[in-house]
């Protein structure tokens, strides 16, 4: 009899086992990834996001002098899909761990090798691509969980903020972007199947020569003649070039093909851009 209770116990207990669930929480510094498009690439950034809990910077948290993971838990990395520069170096494309030292007057800001650095007593400096000094300032309204954003985004450059309490910090990324697009209409344009509007547009947006630009167009007319996008932005080039009657002609073929096509917007842009003549 007893080995018979012993028994009916263990049964019940691997039971009991067998059906206990856990209980999931929230975490207490919750993991973000931001993916960015930047440039002709992307940039990515992930990072745990303690909050402040009634503790101070410099003190309790990010300890003023000392090497921080720049956020929680797990080590905090930058991926780039594509070349960048950042305090003046070149930084190739991969994955890089985000460091940083704070302080009150100054913070050191570190791109690292290491991909696993969850406390400062696994950094190793002579693995860091580049450091960066950067001033904090002060923020108006303080901020309770630990934030990083990709702010000012242009296409050759952008900011990646820290702001945490009332302290904001800013790590400027550049890219090379004129250099990389002048490269790949240097090659495509020795292709078959060329992309004369991509080259012809940036030539024209981007202020360089315009006469080629308007060559570009027209040859972009020549491959879709329908295309109302690319005679609006030819009009354009001939306005710029100072030949203000065969912009007309061109805003205005560009117009009749938009009207046939219901595209309002541009219908609109062309009556502005005749105006303007």
């Amino acid at each position: 009899m007893f080995r018979k209770i012993i028994l009916s116990g263990l049964a019940v207990a691997t039971l009991f086992a067998t059906n206990a669930q856990t209980i999931k929480t929230p975490a207490a510094s919750p993991t973000q990834t931001i993916k960015q498009d930047f440039g002709i690439g992307t940039i990515e950034l992930s990072y745990s996001r303690p909050g402040i809990k009634g503790r101070k910077i410099y003190t309790d948290l990010a300890p003023a002098g000392k090497v921080w993971r720049t956020g929680a838990n797990q080590a905090t990395t930058l991926t780039f899909s594509d070349e960048v520069s950042i305090g003046g170096t070149k930084v190739a494309a991969g994955k890089y761990g985000l460091l940083s030292i704070p302080d009150k007057t100054e913070w050191i800001l570190i791109l690292t090798k290491q991909l696993d650095v969850t406390n400062a007593a696994a950094y190793k400096q002579e693995n860091d691509i580049v450091r960066v000094k950067a001033k904090p300032t002060s923020l108006a309204t303080p901020i309770e969980t630990f934030t990083m954003q990709f702010a000012n985004v242009k296409p050759s450059s952008t900011d990646l903020q820290l702001m945490w309490d009332n302290v904001a910090v800013s790590l400027p990324i550049t890219s090379d972007i004129d250099k990389k697009v002048m490269n790949q209409i240097d090659d495509i344009m020795n292709k078959d199947n060329r992309p004369y509007y991509q080259a012809g547009l940036y030539y024209l947006e981007s202020g360089k020569d315009v006469k080629q630009a308007l060559t570009w167009l027209d040859k972009a007319v020549q491959q879709q003649p329908e295309a109302f996008w690319i005679h609006h932005q030819r009009a354009n080039a001939l306005a710029k070039l100072g030949r203000k009657d065969e912009a007309k002609q061109s805003a205005q073929k560009s117009m009749e093909l938009a009207k046939k096509q219901n595209n309002a917007d541009y219908v609109s842009l062309n009556e502005k851009l005749i105006a303007s003549l």
